[in-house]
């Protein structure tokens, strides 16, 4: 038998023609602290049974990767339905993720049903099930679900334009997922589940970042609240699912629901102008932070304009002034500047002129010079009248250290996100994570010229940052302002999807763009002729009101 070579890590080994990916890993599962999930073979992701009869170049995934633990999360969303089914003959349903963990629903819960849930998920891990992967005609699939009444999964099935479709089968079930899964259930050695009350409970597995632990659950309820505001908008609609929305698309009826939704998102933002005007005696200055790509700039404007329609006068700084000079800005282990971190702003120079500020007295404000890396003072003054409030947007402003010379009362703090509720199908939801990241790649590409590629080869480090300097502030915000609208996905999709299209095979994106494209082709097109010029929307599309 010959040989064919393999390159890992930039050094070539030969190995028996016809060897599988789990066999070749045994050489180099040594470089992996976790259990390899799978693997990029010559930039193509495949599973650990794949045979290799051709020289390659060779990468790993565990759960520690960013890939590798979607992996993990959709074999435990799988064990999980499973062990449910098997139980209880019920299907879950996976509703969205709330930082460290995946909330979903089963009807009449208790933390006894959960226990018993929880110990059939070790037996079939123990079991070592395979988890075979399946191509079968879409038709086949569809009949396959109608007699078995999942018709989240039928109606789904029957707006994509596929001969064959993928699909997983473990044990008696086969189920749908985008993505790649491992060859058998063992893979899953950590997971946790928490009750949470009545029909809600929380799937928790290791992060990328949590290096193999399970990261303690930290219920946020702010959040949570925000997420069932979105659902019981949604019921009121009746669209939970790509299906929906892609129906009212079909029917003609998608301009109504986007005049709807927008309306929902205008009189929530005026709601909280208005709490903030009928407080003004205290609240001196208005803090907005949030993810990337979740609408900022756009909320922070329109709630400028509520707020002067009760007469209060918006007085915007940004946060982006006040970094250090370049020469004092901190490091990360990479040498690269961290300007993410809060030590990258002077918060005291900050802190001394907002104190100024309200007490009544004149400041020069600094420009920042990004050429230079130097703040600058071009003579640009700020005093604040009877009724100026002041309007800070930027990254940290949710982190009390930013404001920590300032009384917590004579501050509001909004923590800005596009919380989702909308889902795929029972046990697909949509990803605000990826919603975010579609939003920053139109945008990228229409203010800054950027690929697709480009974009998506910066967003762990996005993420990274957004792990560490705002999500674990989330809890600090006096309101939370869902910006998710729901027919978004519609519409982004006729920007993003040409962008992707470009992402070459030979690109280390190519499989991401692959699975992005795979989520977009679940929803129809919506044209943008009725996208209202001040929608979240525009900040990303273009045309808006506020550029």
């Amino acid at each position: 038998m010959d040989n064919i070579k393999i390159t890992y890590n930039n050094k070539t080994d030969e190995f028996p023609r016809g060897i599988t990916v789990l066999e070749v890993s045994k050489k180099y599962s040594k470089y992996y602290k976790y259990d390899i999930l799978a693997a990029n073979v010559n930039d193509v992701i495949v599973s650990l049974n794949y045979v290799l009869d051709e020289d390659a170049t060779i990468d790993f995934y565990d759960v520690s990767s960013n890939e590798g633990n979607k992996i993990y999360e959709r074999t435990a969303i799988l064990i999980l339905s499973k062990a449910i089914l098997d139980e209880y003959r019920e299907q879950v349903r996976i509703e969205h993720s709330i930082d460290k963990g995946i909330y979903c629903a089963l009807s009449n819960m208790t933390p006894k049903k959960l226990d018993v849930i929880k110990n059939r998920m070790h037996e079939i891990i123990e079991e070592s099930v395979e988890i075979q992967k399946l191509n079968i005609n879409r038709i086949k699939v569809i009949k396959y679900y109608e007699l078995r009444k999942m018709y989240d999964k039928v109606n789904l099935l029957k707006y994509l334009s596929n001969t064959y479709i993928t699909i997983y089968k473990l044990d008696n079930i086969y189920d749908y997922f985008y993505g790649k899964m491992p060859i058998n259930t063992s893979y899953l050695d950590k997971f946790h589940l928490t009750y949470i009350g009545k029909r809600d409970f929380v799937l928790q597995f290791p992060t990328p970042t949590s290096n193999g632990i399970i990261p303690e659950f930290t219920p946020h309820e702010s959040t949570t609240i925000a997420f069932n505001k979105n659902y019981k908008y949604a019921k009121q609609l009746d669209i939970f699912t790509s299906c929906d929305i892609n129906k009212k698309i079909a029917k003609g009826e998608i301009d109504e629901i986007i005049k709807l939704d927008e309306v929902l998102a205008n009189n929530n933002l005026l709601l909280i102008a208005k709490e903030i005007y009928e407080n003004r005696d205290r609240i001196k200055m208005v803090l907005i932070a949030g993810p990337s790509s979740s609408g900022k700039t756009t909320s922070s404007k329109k709630l400028s304009l509520y707020l002067k329609s009760f007469g209060l006068n918006p007085k915007p700084i940004s946060i982006d002034d006040y970094f250090l000079p370049r020469d004092k800005t901190p490091r990360l282990s990479n040498g690269e500047y961290d300007f993410e971190s809060i030590r990258a702003i002077d918060t005291d120079l900050f802190n001394s002129q907002l104190t100024s500020l309200l007490n009544g007295e004149e400041v020069s404000l600094p420009t920042f010079n990004f050429v230079l890396g130097i703040p600058e003072f071009k003579g640009k003054k700020l005093r604040l009248g009877e009724n100026d409030i002041l309007i800070i947007e930027g990254l940290h402003g949710l982190n009390e250290e930013l404001t920590s010379h300032i009384k917590r009362e004579n501050k509001y703090k909004i923590y800005i996100s596009p919380l989702t509720d909308l889902n795929i199908d029972n046990h697909n939801m949509v990803s605000t994570s990826d919603v975010r990241l579609l939003r920053r790649i139109v945008r990228d590409n229409r203010t800054r010229g950027y690929s697709a590629n480009d974009t998506i080869r910066k967003w762990n480090l996005v993420r990274e940052g957004e792990e560490r300097y705002v999500f674990p502030f989330q809890d600090e915000a006096d309101k939370i302002f869902n910006t998710a609208l729901i027919y978004e996905i519609g519409v982004l999709r006729l920007y993003a999807e040409p962008l992707l299209y470009e992402i070459k095979e030979e690109d280390e994106n190519y499989e991401e763009a692959r699975r992005l494209l795979d989520f977009l082709g679940m929803f129809l097109c919506i044209p943008t002729d009725s996208v209202p010029t001040d929608s979240i929307l525009r900040e990303f599309i273009g045309n808006s009101f506020f550029e």
